[in-house]
């Protein structure tokens, strides 16, 4: 997709589908879907500074245990150990998708791309009546 936030109203659809070909109830898909959609909103706003037009791969793949959703972008660099949630109780606008990605998936892996970019990993244990 590209790097312009209305692509998000499509983005967020698509892994609401997905959410459900897996197994997921509505409430837990309402909430992977709002870490992706918090995820991507982070991508265009840090790696690629607002700017329109740029790349955003997201790829999604149910796996016999989990359900894993790759974010890949061109965009600049993310220091890694600086991704950390802020404190629930600095109450203030924004600032709470890092917290909202790790309270609802079970998996998250932040990586830097050898050539330029970063590689966002995130994982949902599918329902145990849903696994192969």
């Amino acid at each position: 997709m590209s790097s312009d936030a209305a692509f998000l109203r499509v983005l967020r659809s698509a892994v609401d589908q997905i959410c459900a070909l897996a197994g997921f109830s509505k409430m837990d898909s309402s909430k992977i879907v709002l870490a992706v959609d918090e995820a991507c909103s982070n991508v265009i706003r840090h790696a690629y500074k607002n700017k329109p037009g740029k790349p955003i791969v997201v790829t999604c793949h149910i796996l016999p245990t989990k359900l894993e959703i790759t974010l890949t972008d061109q965009g600049e660099a993310a220091e890694i150990s600086s991704i950390q949630p802020r404190a629930l109780d600095d109450v203030r606008p924004g600032g709470l998708g890092v917290h909202i990605i790790r309270t609802v998936m079970d998996e998250v892996q932040y990586e830097n791309l050898a050539a330029v970019g970063n590689r966002l990993v995130m994982c949902k244990y599918l329902p145990k009546e849903n696994r192969s």
